[in-house]
C-alpha cells in the first residue's frame, strides 16, 4: 500500500468521451463512490483520432464521484480502536516520519521475527477479506469486519489515520487504481476490487493487497486481473542481494511490451518495517534509480497494471480516491519481499 505523496496528481483531470460499453453505477444512498459525473467517459485512452487505439475495454459499472461533491474526508467518521491496542506514532499524533536514509532490517534477531509476524497477518488478513467478497456487499462492511479482525489480533489496521485517511483498508473497483474509501456501495456482477491490507503489530507494519473478481467478470477483466498477478511474480523472481533495485521496473516492462497493458508512474512500492513507508523505493516502470538490494531490505512490490496505453490517474474530491482519466480497468496485485544473504523471502505468500 503507497499512501503519500498524491499531491503532484492534477485534480483537475478529467475523462472525455463516451462509449456505450461502459456501465456507470447506480446511486445507492451515501455513497461516496456511485454515479456518473464530471465530463463523460470513454473505453479507450483519450488520443487524437488518428491514433486512437483499437480496444475495447469490456463491460463493467465505472466508479465516479457522487454529485454534489464534498471534498476532503472530514464527514467520514473514523472506526474506534481500544486503547490497549498499540498504534503507530502518526495515529498518536506525532505525524508521519519521513525516513530518507537507507536502514535495512537486522536479520536473524527480533526485528526480522516481528516484521515476519506482521506480514503474515497482513496475508491472514487479505485471505479473510476474500471471503467477503460477494455480489451484494458494501465495501464498507468489509472494512468494518477487516477492522474487527485486526483487532481481535491485538493490531492496528495502518491505514487508519494516516494522513487522515479515514477506514482500515482501502477498496478499488474497476477504473479505481488505488486508495479507494470503502463506501456504501454494493459489490455489482463483474466488479474487480483491488483491497489492500496494512497492518501494524509489535512496532512494525505488515503490508499486501490482491485483486478479487466480483460474480462473473468478463474476459477481458480477468485477463487484467492475470496480467497483474504475473508482473508481480515475475518482479519477485528478479530480487536477490546485489540485484539493482531498477530491475523491478525493467521486467514489469519487458513482461508488458506488446500487450494492450501499461504499468501507473505515479503510484510506487516502498520500504516497510517499522516505518510504513521508507527508502528503498520500488519504481514498476523502466527507471534509473542507481540503488541495488542489500540484505534487511524489505519492500513492496506492488504494481498497477491499467487497460489501454494511458496509465494516468486523477484524484477523486475526497482527496484520495484515484482513477484512470479515461476509465479503463486497474488491477492491482502486492507482496513483501525480504533480502536474505542467499535470496529474497515474500513474507506475505
Amino acid at each position: 500500500m503507497r499512501l503519500p505523496s498524491l499531491q503532484h496528481l492534477a485534480r483537475t483531470s478529467r475523462p472525455s468521451r463516451t462509449s456505450s460499453r461502459l456501465r456507470p453505477t447506480g446511486n445507492p444512498p451515501n455513497t461516496a463512490l456511485s454515479r456518473p459525473a464530471l465530463r463523460p467517459y470513454t473505453s479507450a485512452p483519450a488520443e487524437d483520432t488518428d491514433g486512437e487505439e483499437d480496444y475495447d475495454f469490456g463491460a463493467f459499472g465505472v466508479i465516479l464521484p457522487e454529485e454534489p461533491y464534498v471534498w476532503g474526508v472530514s464527514h467520514i467518521t473514523p472506526r474506534a480502536v481500544p486503547a490497549h491496542i498499540a498504534r503507530p506514532p502518526y495515529a498518536r499524533g506525532e505525524g508521519v516520519r519521513l525516513v530518507l536514509e537507507d536502514r535495512p532490517t537486522q536479520l536473524g534477531g527480533a526485528d526480522e521475527r516481528r516484521l515476519r509476524e506482521a506480514a503474515r497477518l497482513a496475508r491472514d488478513v487479505l485471505r479473510f477479506a476474500g471471503s467477503l467478497v460477494e455480489v451484494g456487499v458494501t465495501t464498507d462492511s468489509i472494512d468494518g469486519q477487516l477492522h474487527d479482525y485486526v483487532l481481535s489480533h491485538s493490531a492496528y489496521p495502518s491505514p487508519l489515520l494516516y494522513r487522515g485517511f479515514p477506514r482500515s483498508c482501502c477498496t478499488s473497483i474497476n477504473n479505481v487504481v488505488t486508495h479507494g474509501i470503502p463506501d456504501q456501495r454494493p459489490l455489482q456482477d463483474g466488479d474487480i476490487v483491488n483491497i489492500d491490507i496494512t497492518v501494524y503489530k509489535h512496532g512494525f507494519h505488515g503490508d499486501t493487497s490482491r485483486t478479487f473478481l466480483v460474480g462473473d467478470v468478463d474476459e477481458k477483466g480477468r485477463e487484467l486481473v492475470k496480467i497483474t498477478e504475473d508482473a508481480l511474480e515475475a518482479a519477485i523472481g528478479v530480487c536477490a542481494p546485489g540485484q539493482p533495485l531498477n530491475l523491478i521496473g525493467k521486467t514489469i516492462h519487458e513482461l508488458l511490451r506488446g500487450t494492450k497493458y501499461s504499468v501507473s508512474t505515479q503510484f510506487t512500492g516502498h520500504g516497510i518495517g517499522e516505518d510504513f513507508h521508507k527508502s528503498p523505493w520500488i519504481l514498476h516502470h523502466l527507471n534509473d534509480n542507481p540503488g541495488v538490494m542489500r540484505p534487511g531490505h524489505c519492500f513492496t512490490i506492488e504494481p498497477c497494471i491499467v487497460q489501454g496505453s494511458n496509465p494516468r490517474a486523477w484524484i477523486f474530491p475526497d482527496g484520495w480516491t484515484a482513477s484512470t482519466e479515461n476509465c479503463a480497468r486497474s488491477a492491482q496485485a502486492e507482496h513483501m519481499v525480504l533480502i536474505t544473504e542467499s535470496g529474497a523471502d515474500v513474507l506475505t505468500r
